[in-house]
């Protein structure tokens, strides 16, 4: 069957591959690379909380050498951003590991459903950044102007409401593989 998140997902592969020729991007480095910085991201919160918490401006200082580490590999995979893409990129790593991490929490208490769900969202969001690095973004949050005579599996309404996301999903599960060396 023959669906708009699947075309849309083909036509990002297609993308991809043209990309990873004229780059050379690594992928699964890139992924490590990413989660690398949406660890450091999360290092930064911790030392602004502990230094307000415990009023101790050492964790300033800290938090200072950390944000450079970040901006400095950041630069690295966010490349000639427009607009505000490289803010977008950042707050959707940190958003996404925050959800893993609920998630992963969650998982532990014995939630099963609610930690998927935060799952989803955070690999939802992982696979925006991916987009936004990938230059991919434009051409997938387009909206088809009509969905009319496309056969989907989903609900018109959860269709829409999922398209941007799963059309993003799809290409980063099928381009980024982080077990390729």
């Amino acid at each position: 069957m023959n669906t708009i998140k699947e075309n849309t997902a083909q036509d990002l592969l297609k993308r991809y591959e043209v990309i990873k020729k004229e780059s050379n991007i690594d992928l699964s480095s890139g992924e490590d690379l990413s989660l690398a910085i949406a660890n450091l991201i999360s290092i930064e919160e911790h030392l602004f909380f502990t230094g307000s918490k415990l009023e101790r401006p050492a964790y300033f200082d800290l938090l200072n050498d950390i944000r450079s580490m970040r901006v400095r590999l950041m630069k690295q995979l966010v490349t000639n951003p427009e607009g505000e893409e490289w803010c977008i990129s950042k707050h959707l790593l940190s958003s996404s590991y925050r959800l893993m991490e609920v998630g992963t929490k969650n998982l532990s208490l014995g939630k099963k459903k609610e930690a998927q769900n935060m799952f989803t969202d955070s690999f939802g969001l992982y696979s925006m950044f991916w987009g936004i690095v990938m230059k991919q973004g434009k051409e997938t949050y387009k909206k088809s102007e009509s969905n009319e005579g496309v056969k989907t599996e989903v609900a018109p309404v959860e269709m829409e409401q999922k398209s941007v996301i799963s059309r993003f999903g799809d290409f980063v599960k099928k381009a980024v593989d982080c077990c390729i060396e």
